[in-house]
C-alpha cells in the first residue's frame, strides 16, 4: 500500500513528524527550568522529576487510550480533540499555583501530546508496508528528531527573555498551531470499511494477541529498554551537567541538541542502507553500541572523568537509540497492518511506563550525584539486549541486495 511518492510523501514525512515534535517539545523543552522550578516552588528535585515521571505515564497510557480509539473512529477526529486537550493543558501548567497542581496537569499535558505520537505511527502505517515502511519510517524520524535539538535550546532560549511559565505557553501556542494544520492539511488514513468495531471485548483481544506474539513482545521491550534509558538521561542530565559540571542553562541546551544530532545520525543510517542491511542486522548493531557506551559512561561517572569523557559516550548511546528505534518499530509494526493504532498504541506505552520508572531514580542520590543516571542507563541497554536475543532470537546477520 506504498501509495505516497515524491512531494506528497515529503509533504507527509513533515506533517507527520511535526505531530510527532509534540512528543520531545513536551518533554525536553521545560529540561533547562529543572533548577528554577525547584526553587520557585520551593520544593526538591525528586518532586520536579516527578513531573516528568508524570508526563511520561500520560504520554504512554494515552496511547494505549488513543491508539485503538483510532483504530474504531479513524485518524483525524481522535488527533484533533486531544490536541485541544493539549493547549489546555499547557495553559494549565503554565499559571500551576503550587508543584502538585503542576505534576497534575503534567500528567494531563503527557496524555494529550500521546495522540500526536501515536496516530502519527499508525498513519505510517496506514499509508506503506515492507522496506518502504522502514524508509518511510526513517523519514518521519528524521523530521521528528529535530526535536531533541530545538527543544532544549529552545527551553534556554525562552529562559533568557522570561521564566520558566513562558515554556508553558510557548507549548500552548505549539498545540494551536497543530490543531490547524491537522484541521486543514491532514486527509483521513483508515477508510470506514478498514476500522475495527466498536468493541471493547475486541480492542483487549487485540492487545492479548499482540502480547502474546513473541516477536513482537521481544521487538517492544527492546525499544521499551532502551528508550527507558533515554529518559533516565533526560530526567537526570540537566543536575548532571548544570550542578555537577556547572555548565550555564545555554551551553546545557547546546550540548543537549547535540545528541538530537546523534538521533538524527542514526535514524538516517537505517534509512540510506536498508536497502543494504536487514532490519534485525541494524537492530543488533544498535544494541552493540548502546550497550559499549553505556559501559564507558558509567565508568567515567564512577571515576569523576571529564566532562568530555561523559559527552562522548552519552552522544553514541542516543545515536543507538535512532537505529533501534527505527528497526524495532518497523520490524514490530509490519505484520500489524489491520489493528496498527493497537500496536502502535503497546509501542508507544512500554517506553513511557519503564521511562516513568527510571525517571524519579535518576534523583534517588541527590542533585549532585550521577551514578545512578550510570548505573540506570547501562542496565536499560542490557535488558534490551537481553530482550531481543531471548525473546525474538537470533537469526544469522545477513546483506540483502538492493532492490
Amino acid at each position: 500500500m506504498n501509495k505516497l511518492t515524491g512531494t506528497k510523501r515529503l509533504q507527509l514525512a513533515l506533517l507527520l513528524g511535526s505531530l510527532s515534535l509534540l512528543g520531545p517539545f513536551t518533554i525536553d523543552t521545560y529540561l533547562p527550568s529543572f533548577p528554577t522550578i525547584v526553587k520557585e516552588y520551593h520544593t526538591t528535585a525528586s518532586l520536579v522529576q516527578i513531573s516528568l515521571t508524570t508526563c511520561l505515564l500520560g504520554l504512554g497510557l494515552g496511547q494505549l487510550i488513543i491508539g485503538p480509539m483510532s483504530d474504531v473512529q479513524g485518524r483525524r477526529k481522535p488527533l484533533r480533540i486531544f490536541l485541544i486537550m493539549y493547549l489546555i493543558a499547557s495553559v494549565i501548567c503554565a499559571f500551576a499555583p503550587d508543584i502538585y497542581t503542576f505534576i497534575g496537569a503534567r500528567f494531563m499535558q503527557g496524555f494529550a501530546a500521546a495522540g500526536g505520537l501515536v496516530i502519527s505511527r499508525a498513519i505510517v502505517r496506514d499509508v506503506y508496508s515492507g522496506r518502504e515502511l522502514t524508509k518511510f519510517f526513517a523519514l518521519l524520524m528524521l523530521v521528528g528528531n529535530l526535536g531533541p535539538i530545538v527543544a532544549p535550546i529552545a527551553g534556554g532560549l525562552i529562559l533568557a527573555f522570561t521564566n520558566w511559565s513562558g515554556v508553558f505557553i510557548v507549548l500552548a501556542c505549539i498545540g494551536i498551531i497543530l490543531v490547524l494544520i491537522v484541521t486543514w492539511k491532514l486527509e483521513e488514513t483508515l477508510p470506514k470499511e478498514n476500522r475495527v468495531p466498536s468493541d471493547i471485548s475486541q480492542i483487549v483481544k487485540n492487545f492479548g494477541s499482540l502480547l502474546k506474539d513473541r516477536q513482537f513482545t521481544g521487538y517492544a521491550l527492546t525499544q521499551g529498554f532502551m528508550v527507558a534509558g533515554i529518559f533516565a538521561y533526560v530526567s537526570g542530565i540537566s543536575f548532571v551537567y548544570q550542578n555537577i559540571y556547572g555548565v550555564t542553562p545555554q551551553v546545557f541546551s547546546l550540548l543537549f541538541g547535540v545528541n538530537g544530532i546523534a538521533l538524527i545520525v542514526g535514524t538516517q543510517v537505517v534509512g540510506r542502507f536498508a536497502g543494504v542491511l536487514s532490519e534485525r542486522t541494524f537492530l543488533k548493531i544498535g544494541l552493540l553500541i548502546a550497550n559499549l557506551a553505556g559501559s564507558a559512561l558509567l565508568v567515567a561517572l564512577l571515576v569523576k572523568a571529564p566532562l568530555i569523557a561523559v559527552v562522548v559516550p552519552i552522544f553514541f548511546f542516543v545515536s543507538s537509540i535512532g537505529i533501534t528505534g527505527t528497526t524495532s518499530f518497523a520490524l514490530a509494526m509490519e505484520a500489524q497492518g489491520h489493528i496498527a493504532g493497537s500496536a502502535s498504541a503497546l509501542l508507544g506505552l512500554l517506553p513511557f511506563v519503564l521511562g516513568s520508572l527510571t525517571a524519579p531514580l535518576v534523583g534517588i542520590a541527590g542533585e549532585y550525584s550521577a551514578i545512578p543516571m550510570g548505573i540506570i542507563m547501562f542496565s536499560a541497554s542490557l535488558l534490551a539486549f537481553l530482550s531481543y536475543y531471548g525473546l525474538v532470537g537470533k537469526p544469522s546477520l545477513r546483506v540483502q541486495a538492493t532492490k
